[in-house]
């Protein structure tokens, strides 16, 4: 089973041998146009140097990284792969030999008038709100061998079983027939991939970005689709018969394989706007367990914040995200990493160092500017020798 792990916040530092760590961080590698980011990195614009700079000092074996936008040819990553490799704000680099980023739906035109303004046009009618495809992608760096992947990009939200079809208040649904029927549900992609061990076990990453749950309507457009987008990373580990993937091939991921569920799901157990009911049931799955990672820096921002943050429920230093406070949301714990729960968990922590405390500069807010990101990296340990064990 997965062992407890103390409510504390943890060094990245006091790391075991024989673990891997596995982190997720929305390192906000995202911009306003194509081929924006590849210049920044090519610069070494200082917030992609401060994101760079926080990764190498968690030093992460296996990394997903939200919101870093794709390209056709994959530069952005290679780019930001190489500077990592460098070394970044006085850390060693670390060269990740192997990166992933698949298709994401943001960006992409669907051709249907989604948001009902009359034209098909513009990000709101992309699969997945973008600007252009590619944005707010998602990528996977590793220091080991990564096997085939599997995505669920193209799965249609009306094929899951009890989709919450976005309705109007009079009882009318938001979208009609035809639009609905083909409505894609993941608005980035759902992501398995295998994690190769030097001893020939194996563990698969399962990965979604989920849409925020605000920004929309009457509807509760977004609110629904992150339910459900939320759902689908259930149905994944539940090896639902329902579910083909994007090569045809049906199902989710076998019970028998271990796995880490990672991501920013953009909700909240205990506060803020998202629909609570899927991330609670995936939260209490039997095959996850949650390390609740925790920071000094995050109690001591909501607390010197207030707003939002002295309403909340949920504990400040599991807190990963740092939004605006007044009226609303207050910060937030939206970045998971969720080990299978027969694997042993040897230490976690998310990156938000208090005053006075290393790398405490790159998680600072000046008004609405982050050093990196208005996110947090999030990290967990897992002891190798269980990897095994929890697949026989």
């Amino acid at each position: 089973m997965l062992s407890a792990v103390a409510a504390r916040a943890a060094d990245p530092d006091d790391r075991q041998v024989g673990t891997i760590r596995i982190a997720q961080f929305n390192a906000a590698l995202t911009r306003g146009g194509v081929g924006v980011l590849l210049g920044d990195i090519a610069k070494r614009d200082a917030q992609v140097v401060a994101a760079a700079e926080i990764i190498l000092r968690v030093a992460p074996d296996v990394l997903l990284i939200n919101e870093l936008d794709r390209d056709g040819e994959g530069a952005a990553l290679a780019a930001f792969a190489d500077l990592l490799a460098e070394g970044a704000g006085g850390q060693p680099g670390i060269r990740y030999a192997h990166v992933l980023q698949p298709v994401s739906n943001t960006g992409r035109p669907s051709g249907l008038d989604i948001d009902g303004d009359g034209t098909a046009l513009g990000p709101a009618d992309a699969w997945g709100f973008g600007a252009f495809p590619g944005q707010y992608a998602m990528a996977v760096l590793s220091r080991l061998p990564l096997g085939p992947a599997r995505t669920w990009r193209r799965f249609r939200w009306a094929a899951m079983p009890g989709a919450l079809r976005p309705v109007l208040p009079d009882g009318k649904p938001l979208h009609d027939e035809a639009t609905w029927a083909a409505l894609r549900l993941s608005s980035k992609t759902h992501l398995a991939v295998p994690v190769m061990l030097a001893d020939g076990d194996e563990i698969t990453l399962i990965a979604a970005h989920p849409t925020p749950p605000v920004f929309d309507g009457p509807a509760d457009r977004n609110g629904r689709r992150n339910h459900d987008e939320i759902r689908l990373l259930a149905a994944i580990l539940d090896d639902a018969p329902w579910l083909i993937d994007d090569d045809g091939r049906p199902g989710g991921i076998d019970a028998a394989a271990p796995v880490i569920v990672a991501g920013d799901l953009n909700a909240d157990p205990s506060d803020g706007d998202a629909r609570r009911g899927a991330l609670e049931k995936l939260l209490s799955h039997p095959r996850l367990g949650d390390p609740m990672p925790t920071s000094t820096g995050g109690v001591a921002a909501a607390a010197a914040d207030g707003g939002a943050n002295a309403r909340h429920r949920g504990d400040p230093a599991q807190d990963t995200a740092d939004w605006r406070d007044s009226p609303a949301p207050g910060n937030l714990r939206v970045d998971y990493v969720l080990p299978d729960s027969r694997l042993t968990v040897t230490g976690s922590g998310v990156f938000w160092p208090a005053e006075g405390e290393p790398g405490a500069a790159l998680t600072e807010r000046r008004g609405r500017e982050h050093a990196a990101s208005d996110h947090r990296l999030v990290w967990v340990d897992i002891a190798i020798d269980a990897v095994g064990g929890a697949a026989h």
